[in-house]
């Protein structure tokens, strides 16, 4: 049977690792053609996330980007891609997941106008200006899926400028939606809760933070990168196509 995904052409930023891997994994095996993964520095992941796409029966093709460089990196990241699919044969993109993004616990007091910057240069403007650079070029009934989190529906003192980062780009999501919606694509966000990936795995090792992370959830444990996975996987799907504009929670029903 063939999958929701079929044939389609995606491109997922901060893929090598955590949710974006996932997302790549859950994509291929719902049928999708070919997978851009993009990573920042660690090559060896993400050819390694191609090789498991690749044993899936999708194609695959690991893209650099910094997206510290913003506009930029955003740019390059596409043309890069583009070339990549072109020489596959394939033309065009379907599904861009805009999952890449940093969340350092800085509170107020110790946020330096440096940190700041990078939050927002990651999580946001890179984000809008990669949906810029593929605008002319995602194919109609496509779909854009921005990674938003949890935290832009509860206080998170801990992530202040991580958290008004994806309010920002839920908004950002919001306004997009009709400018799009004139050739079928959707635009939507997705917002994980505490999930086991690699930026958790230091402090979920520690018993209290992961009882803690536990209780969140209305299922009494931390979120799997494939749970947020499979959410995407049905956003970028046929059977979302009357969603658009909406940010759907996908943190296990955390602090409800």
């Amino acid at each position: 049977m063939p999958g929701r995904l079929s044939n389609k052409v995606a491109l997922i930023t901060g893929s090598s690792r955590g949710i974006g891997r996932a997302t790549a994994l859950a994509f291929a095996k719902e049928g999708a053609a070919l997978i851009g993964v993009h990573y920042t520095s660690n090559a060896d992941a993400a050819h390694a996330t191609v090789r498991e796409i690749e044993a899936l029966g999708a194609k695959a093709v690991a893209i650099k980007a910094d997206l510290r460089n913003g506009r930029e990196a955003a740019e390059s990241l596409w043309e890069q891609f583009r070339a990549a699919i072109g020489a596959t044969g394939e033309h065009g993109l379907d599904i861009l997941v805009n999952n890449a993004g940093v969340a350092p616990a800085v509170p107020l007091a110790q946020t330096s106008e440096a940190v700041f910057d990078e939050i927002m240069t990651i999580n946001l403007k890179a984000p809008f200006f990669l949906i810029q650079a593929v605008a002319d070029h995602i194919r109609d009934n496509g779909r854009i899926i921005n990674i938003s989190t949890g935290f832009t529906r509860v206080a998170a003192p801990t992530h202040p400028a991580y958290a008004a980062s994806k309010g920002a780009l839920e908004t950002l999501t919001l306004a997009l939606a009709p400018e799009f919606g004139r050739r079928g694509i959707t635009v939507n966000a997705v917002m994980p809760g505490v999930t086991e990936t690699d930026m958790n795995a230091e402090w979920l090792t520690i018993p209290e933070a992961r009882a803690g992370a536990e209780a969140m959830s209305v299922f009494s444990r931390v979120g799997q990168a494939a749970d947020v996975a499979d959410v995407i996987a049905f956003v970028a799907s046929h059977d979302a196509r009357w969603t658009t504009g909406q940010a759907l929670d996908a943190t296990g029903g955390a602090r409800l």
